[in-house]
């Protein structure tokens, strides 16, 4: 897929500094480690390397599971959801739709929100705006 975004790796590498494992490599943070997993302010999360509008404060909630968790994107354009079989399971990868960033994953075990949709992703991804 071609992005609105790109770069040489080294350029990623340069930009993003450790959170190039995160986002360019698809890396793990540890649950309970992320800066923004308990950010309670209205505003917007935005992509960690081109800054691309991806999801709500309002849409966010506490899933219990040691990532920031959303249950519906900014809108339906903002990421791309990419089959993802690695660790011996399917899973749905997802990643920015503007620079092709990995996020984390999208499950669907959240029965308490309205769309039963659970985007777990890494607090490195991540930039947040608060909302003025």
């Amino acid at each position: 897929m071609t992005y609105k975004v790109t770069k040489t790796d080294e350029q990623w590498r340069d930009e993003l500094g450790i959170k190039y494992s995160v986002l360019r490599e698809a890396g793990t943070d540890r649950p309970w480690s992320g800066a923004l997993l308990d950010e309670k302010r209205a505003g917007t999360y935005r992509c960690g390397a081109c800054s691309a509008e991806l999801f709500k404060s309002d849409t966010k909630f506490d899933s219990g599971s040691g990532w920031p968790s959303f249950y519906e994107a900014i809108n339906p354009d903002a990421v791309e959801l990419r089959e993802d079989r690695s660790l011996g399971m399917v899973r749905t990868e997802v990643v920015c739709a503007t620079c092709g960033s990995h996020l984390g994953h999208l499950f669907d075990d959240a029965h308490q929100t309205p769309t039963g949709d659970r985007f777990c992703l890494n607090s490195s991804s991540l930039e947040f705006d608060e909302q003025d």
